[in-house]
């Protein structure tokens, strides 16, 4: 790589046809573990005029692939550079929604770090809405993110209650999707709403604390 890099004729942002650069997959993948990746990150943005901030054809930068996969040390790499944490993609998706979102259950501690440098940064919009109105703290609840959303819920700017087009809150897509801690953690929120938004239109309801009880119970008898 360093040889590839050392011709002028070589262009380290030549894209794919995705419109990803090396560096957005480096970002994205990380081959080799932290160190390998981070020594392949280090080499292309030592090269002169490599683009950190060139989105692909989605609109996506190659620091919202690597929030999205959950990888501290590249995050931190590319916010150094002065990356916009706010950029949305052409869904309307920033940074921060693509950290809460997440890849994999199994690196939740990492994507907790990674939220909390993307929120730290003075210019952090936490409660940002994307194309189809759904914020971090929507993904985060739907994907059963505990830690992301206290992390988010801790925001005073964060609006717990934000339903996204089709009218589902926060609480909602975590009660459908069965995840029990973000469901209490939601309901222990002095701010979120247990009724609906259109509540005063909908049938009777019982609490979501019933409703996921009886989730969980209707699993037991169909397992």
């Amino acid at each position: 790589m360093k040889i590839l890099l050392g011709r002028e004729e070589v262009d380290p942002n030549k894209s794919d046809g995705g419109g990803r650069t090396p560096l957005s997959r480096a970002a994205r993948h990380w081959g080799g573990g932290f160190c390998a990746g981070k020594a392949v990150v280090g080499l292309l943005l030592g090269r002169r005029g490599v683009g950190s901030r060139q989105p692909d054809n989605d609109g996506r930068t190659p620091l919202s692939h690597t929030a999205e996969a959950g990888i501290r040390g590249m995050v931190g790499i590319l916010l150094g550079r002065e990356v916009n944490p706010n950029k949305p993609d052409n869904g309307g998706r920033t940074h921060l929604s693509c950290a809460s979102w997440g890849r994999s259950s199994d690196q939740t501690r990492e994507y907790i770090k990674v939220v909390k440098m993307l929120i730290g940064r003075e210019e952090g919009i936490p409660d940002k809405s994307n194309n189809d109105d759904r914020t971090p703290l929507s993904y985060a609840a739907e994907h059963g993110f505990e830690g992301v959303a206290g992390m988010l819920l801790g925001r005073g700017e964060v609006n717990p209650n934000k339903p996204d087009n089709l009218g589902r809150t926060p609480l909602m897509l975590a009660t459908s999707g069965g995840h029990e801690g973000v469901v209490t953690l939601l309901q222990s929120h002095e701010a979120v709403a247990v009724a609906p938004p259109n509540a005063e239109q909908s049938p009777p309801r019982r609490s979501y604390r019933h409703f996921f009880a009886s989730l969980c119970c209707r699993s037991r008898k169909l397992s």
